[in-house]
């Protein structure tokens, strides 16, 4: 609104008066435009082990992350080969101009995560968007160019050390993170604003913190492993570690009283502290680092929750328990685990109780402390691992976030992004800007209903009418032993690289879903069956009758195969596949009849070997069919 103000040709006391109500009319019609949910955000705080809203409420927060945006990490991306964010940095500046790779950074992260993204996340049910942040987005240009000289000698310590004393002098002469406009307050602005519209809370996440806070460089993106522990500069002063502290105390300053931020995620995944790597072995410098960032967090009158993350990726806390961290103000804490490659069975236990990754130690470690605990990042598996996990920490009233939003032609993410080519070429970098679009992503619907749904809820995939063509891919939405029955559906052990779906493609299930050549498919096959192995699928039938069944498959193997069909565990039809034809072939079964409505049919690996493509429906007859 523009030239409005209230009249002012009255006496100084009603003049206050209409000036009161005229702002609390203007707040009320403000208030009108956002969304009821978004209007009842509350400030959080910690109560105990839960974690309430001011008024008392308990919130569970469920989330997602938005990696891979304001930090790229290559997996994310498929551009493995160039690893870290800086070597894909090094990359484009021996084929860019380093002002053509700015322009790029600001394009892609234009578009990579937008409020179409967040309106997303709120309409799959989550309440919660963790933002993992580089550090360097709170840099100035010229700050940022520093560091671009420094990254393009990757194996010069002079140059490493000529970045760490220009980091000294604009720390003395307090310019680091004092602009407003810095383009890390203004993304953090923006998905405030895109999630408080939808009701949803957000975790800043200090992903990359400056130095690197472990060895992982797809993580830290650091030059030298470990720095933000161990680099001095010219004063003796452990330098990176300041300017944590000094940018904490920026984002406090400026975010204290935003209700809309759930938790400060104070540094992402310290890992590899340790005497191996010239560190302590009980966290001794983790501990010290976290007591001076939390006091400098409450020296800003800050009372936002607070999450630490342990040694070990986040979930080993040795030293640094409620009793052992040395600062005064112990209120407002929330402890952290990863959850990936891990058992989901409630009654598998660490032997270290300060080991909290496992569903046991985590409600144990809470319960003993009376602390809130949250997994900060949860997902990197099988949807049903995914759903075990999920259902396994709503049992506990342990909240969780999903890694990850989007990523580059996977399946485990909520969002699939097509490939794009290499990151290195014209065309590739423009596939990508447009490729990450929300518009243009593919929804892993099966995924989001690992997540969101209970444990026996099964869904069709795909509108099955007959007569008709099923697809072997297009198998129902649901848990192993539900939806389908696989032998090897999960990934519980991290030294385990066996994938779960062995194909690699289309679906994320225990189901080997494998790209096919066969004209008549939609494109993929379900392969690499044993014995015992079912899929089942949701089907409508407008009109009761008879219907000759045909199975498209290829079988190279030795042997032959053969697979049935079921009809609520009953034998209705069978395929008997001939061994040693590479090629695509139809085989018949024998004829179903079915009753008029919506059944569950079952392929039943009964001898494995082949590879399925469809199955096809036509009407022989038309009747008052008595299929159950």
């Amino acid at each position: 609104m523009k030239n409005v103000s209230p009249p002012t040709a009255f006496r100084p006391g009603l003049r206050g008066l209409v000036r009161r109500m005229w702002a609390a009319a203007l707040l009320s019609w403000a208030a009108g435009l956002l969304p009821a949910s978004a209007q009842q955000l509350s400030l959080l705080q910690a109560k105990g082990s839960a974690i309430v809203t001011t008024q008392g409420k308990a919130v569970v927060l469920r989330g997602v992350n938005v990696g891979g945006w304001l930090l790229q990490e290559s997996y994310i991306l498929k551009t493995d080969t160039l690893g870290a964010q800086r070597r894909i940095q090094q990359g484009l500046l021996r084929v860019l101009p380093e002002a053509q790779v700015e322009e790029f950074y600001q394009n892609y992260r234009a578009g990579f995560v937008t409020k179409a993204d967040i309106d997303f996340i709120a309409r799959q049910g989550f309440n919660c968007v963790r933002l993992p942040f580089h550090y360097d987005l709170f840099l100035t240009r010229e700050q940022r160019r520093a560091r671009t000289t420094a990254l393009q000698r990757p194996n010069s310590a002079s140059a490493q050390q000529a970045y760490v004393a220009s980091l000294s002098r604009w720390y003395d002469a307090n310019t680091l993170f004092t602009d407003p406009r810095l383009d890390g307050f203004r993304y953090i602005d923006n998905v405030l604003d895109w999630c408080g519209a939808n009701g949803l809370y957000v975790v800043l996440d200090l992903h990359a913190a400056p130095g690197g806070q472990g060895t992982d460089a797809n993580i830290n993106d650091s030059f030298v492993p470990l720095d933000l522990w161990k680099r001095r500069d010219d004063q003796g002063r452990l330098i990176y570690q300041d300017i944590t502290v000094r940018l904490w105390e920026q984002l406090a300053r400026r975010y204290r009283r935003d209700a809309r931020v759930a938790l400060y995620d104070l540094i992402n995944e310290p890992h590899n502290l340790n005497p191996a790597h010239g560190l302590s072995a009980n966290n001794t410098e983790l501990s010290a680092l976290y007591a001076r960032l939390i006091n400098a967090v409450r020296a800003q009158q800050d009372r936002h929750l607070i999450l630490l993350e342990g040694n070990g990726y986040g979930n080993e806390y040795t030293s640094l328990t409620p009793d052992q961290l040395r600062i005064p103000d112990k209120t407002n804490l929330v402890y952290n685990a990863h959850r990936y490659w891990c058992p989901n069975d409630p009654g598998a236990t660490d032997p270290n109780p300060n080991q909290i990754n496992l569903i046991s130690n985590l409600a144990a470690f809470r319960d003993r402390w009376q602390v809130p605990v949250w997994v900060g990042e949860t997902g990197e598996n099988s949807n049903e691992w995914f759903a075990a996990a999920v259902q396994g920490l709503n049992a506990q009233s342990i909240g969780w976030c999903h890694w990850n939003l989007k990523r580059v032609d996977a399946t485990s993410s909520l969002l699939r992004v097509p490939s794009y080519g290499s990151i290195l070429t014209a065309e590739g970098r423009a596939a990508l800007l447009r490729n990450s679009q929300f518009r243009n992503c593919i929804v892993n619907r099966d995924a989001v209903f690992a997540l969101t749904q209970p444990a026996g809820a099964r869904q069709p995939f795909a509108a099955n009418a007959l007569p008709g063509t099923i697809f072997a891919a297009n198998y129902d939405l649901g848990r192993s032993g539900v939806a389908y029955q696989d032998d090897y559906s999960v990934r519980t052990d991290y030294r385990e690289l066996k994938p779960t779906n062995s194909g690699g493609a289309y679906r994320n299930d225990g189901v080997d879903v494998q790209p096919v050549t066969d004209p008549g498919s939609n494109g993929f096959g379900v392969g690499n069956t044993t014995a015992g192995e079912w899929l089942s699928y949701t089907v409508t039938v407008p009109k009761a009758g008879t219907y000759a069944v045909q199975l498209r498959a290829s079988n190279e193997a030795n042997a032959p195969a053969r697979v049935l069909l079921k009809l609520n565990e009953r034998t209705v039809s069978a395929f008997p596949i001939p061994a040693g034809f590479p090629g695509w072939q139809t085989v018949d079964g024998q004829p179903v009849t079915l009753a008029a409505g919506t059944h569950t049919l079952r392929l039943h690996i009964e001898q494995p070997g082949a590879v399925l493509s469809w199955l096809r429906f036509e009407s022989v007859t038309a009747g008052s069919g008595s299929g159950q």
